[in-house]
């Protein structure tokens, strides 16, 4: 993580889960981190965690990355007062038990807007810094296995994933557009894409408590291997599953 040091990462969803431990762990690995979410008083119990001499390296901002305005607001003032940014770890998602067929359309879109659109946005941002200041930056894209397959229910409960599923199997396509396309402009930006099994967090959906579970802090350890890899290798895809999941 030498390379990294005194270096910008931009975490989303940084309040909790997988983006309080990734930001955390960045942090100590002597990185500036500026986390977006909206629960700020979650982000500053965080920061409370850590030692007061890394207090100035985590920066809070409320940020809604279903909202584009929102958005441009906090990645304006990342380049304006620290420069730019050099990691992009897009952890913010979103997820509303229900089914398809039936869920309220507002939540369906929702669903599409934080884990599609705000992570295209917050992505093309972040690439517009790294490219201006010819920075070999990383962009980390959290996935999920419902990316790669759709997953059956426990027991007879009902489907609930309803939108989640599609936006993960868009995330696992916005990895290979984007490494093509970080590859066509003469970029030596990195992309990963992590996808955990079942984690440990706020968004797993009732009935799936019983299962072998990952720790948030078990992903961010992933996060951080890929950052950590030489210049010339790039993590591309990365599947982190708990010792005896069923699927």
């Amino acid at each position: 993580m030498d390379r990294w040091q005194d270096r910008v990462a931009v975490v989303t969803g940084a309040s909790s889960g997988i983006g309080a431990a990734v930001a955390k762990q960045l942090v100590e690995s002597g990185v500036v981190v500026v986390g977006l979410a909206r629960r700020m008083d979650r982000m500053e119990a965080l920061r409370a965690e850590l030692p007061e001499e890394l207090h100035g390296r985590f920066h809070l901002m409320h940020c809604d990355v279903s909202d584009l305005d929102s958005i441009t607001a906090a990645f304006d003032w990342v380049e304006e007062h620290l420069g730019g940014i050099d990691i992009m770890v897009n952890n913010a998602g979103c997820l509303f038990p229900g089914q398809l067929l039936t869920q309220d359309l507002q939540k369906l879109e929702q669903t599409w807007q934080v884990n599609i659109m705000g992570v295209l946005n917050c992505t093309r941002r972040a690439f517009r810094s790294m490219q201006q200041r010819d920075v070999p930056g990383h962009v980390v894209l959290i996935n999920s296995l419902t990316g790669e397959t759709i997953i059956n229910p426990p027991g007879d409960e009902l489907q609930v994933l309803n939108m989640y599923p599609l936006t993960k199997h868009g995330i696992k396509a916005m990895l290979e557009v984007l490494r093509q396309e970080f590859r066509g402009f003469k970029t030596k930006i990195k992309v990963t894409s992590i996808t955990p099994g079942v984690t440990d967090t706020e968004i797993l959906p009732r009935g799936y408590g019983d299962l072998p579970m990952l720790r948030p802090e078990d992903i961010a350890a992933g996060i951080m291997y890929a950052l950590a890899t030489p210049p010339h290798v790039q993590v591309h895809q990365l599947t982190i599953k708990p010792l005896g999941e069923p699927f």
